[in-house]
């Protein structure tokens, strides 16, 4: 059983639920963030159309479940996730949750996609905290910093703002993101003011290269926030959606896991969910999720772990299909240069 987190309030949370669910510090912030977080791509139109009613159902149920630790993006819907967050939130005590946003990532348009400049910057976070409704946000992220056309305008341009931003109270604390991990290494040893980190698909069925850098985050006492349990929709049992970069033989391998647990009637994003929290070292795990539904399938993996059906089928899978790392290194860099070049 936990301890209540300091973000317990009463009314707002169920005490039962909270006090099942596990809270651990958040690296340097002292941050006591909830095992399972929130998080919100999956608000936008990247995961198709949205039930609003039952996006906000959501994240009142997984706030009421303890869930304090809640993750957006400008670049999620343009705006769209952060909006819908803020509707939800109106009704709930800022001092329930905390929640990270992020800049440098924005648009659909591969060539005006990201911008880690210091005016854009200042200008998306007043537009986040405008949209969000609230008056600071508790962690402000770079979004994929691997995008930069190299390390320098993070270090010397975006992360110098962030810092203003954080001593004008805007923001309490300063992350990175990134896909390539070898990048936010390298980041943390040239950025004495990042905080935490966040590495997405990165301990999952197909892929646990996080596992070999835990150690060296630990030892800058940065907090690691391990997110996307299914690889952006890859690993369940509906798929992936057609923009997914992954190679087509991976899509093939993770449709036929979707199959065996179909025929079983198992959910694979459950067992997703279950395989991705085994990681030793990171703070929270971070999960997408827009209905109640989903909700209710990845707290069942965290709070009852898999029945013995689940457990037999989960190792079928790893010893049949997912025997060796499959990843996407690369593949969104190269589309990205190949438009920059086009528009040149």
């Amino acid at each position: 059983m936990s301890l209540l987190p300091n973000t317990f309030v009463k009314g707002v949370h169920d005490e039962e639920l909270s006090k099942r669910m596990e809270y651990r510090t958040l690296g340097r912030t002292g941050l006591q963030v909830s095992k399972v977080s929130l998080g919100t791509a999956t608000l936008s139109d990247l995961y198709g159309e949205l039930d609003l009613d039952d996006a906000i159902a959501m994240i009142h149920k997984a706030i009421k479940a303890g869930i304090n630790y809640i993750d957006t993006a400008p670049y999620y819907g343009q705006g769209r996730a952060e909006e819908v967050l803020g509707m939800a939130l109106k009704t709930v005590p800022r001092q329930a949750y905390y929640i990270a946003t992020k800049v440098g990532r924005y648009e659909k348009d591969l060539v005006k996609r990201f911008d880690f400049s210091a005016k854009r910057t200042r200008e998306s976070v007043e537009k986040s905290l405008k949209l969000l409704g609230i008056e600071y946000v508790d962690i402000i992220q770079i979004h994929d910093i691997d995008f930069a056309k190299d390390l320098d305008v993070v270090v010397n341009e975006c992360l110098p703002e962030l810092v203003k931003i954080v001593k004008e109270g805007k923001a309490r604390f300063i992350g990175i993101t990134s896909y390539n991990l070898a990048v936010l290494k390298e980041c943390v040893k040239r950025a004495p003011c990042v905080d935490i980190i966040l590495a997405y698909s990165r301990h999952t069925l197909l892929d646990d290269t996080l596992k070999g850098y835990v150690n060296f985050f630990q030892q800058h006492n940065i907090g690691i926030v391990c997110a996307s349990a299914h690889a952006l929709g890859l690993l369940t049992n509906a798929g992936p959606q057609p923009w997914h970069p992954v190679a087509d033989d991976v899509k093939v391998i993770c449709s036929k896991a979707a199959k065996i647990c179909k025929e079983a009637n198992i959910e694979l994003g459950k067992l997703a969910m279950y395989q991705f929290m085994q990681l030793e070292g990171a703070s929270t795990f971070l999960v997408g999720m827009e209905t109640c539904k989903l909700l209710d399938i990845n707290l069942a993996a965290y709070y009852n772990g898999l029945s013995k059906k689940e457990m037999e089928i989960l190792q079928q899978l790893r010893t049949t299909l997912f025997t060796k790392s499959y990843n996407w290194d690369g593949v969104e860099m190269e589309e990205y240069q190949r438009a920059l070049s086009k528009a040149k």
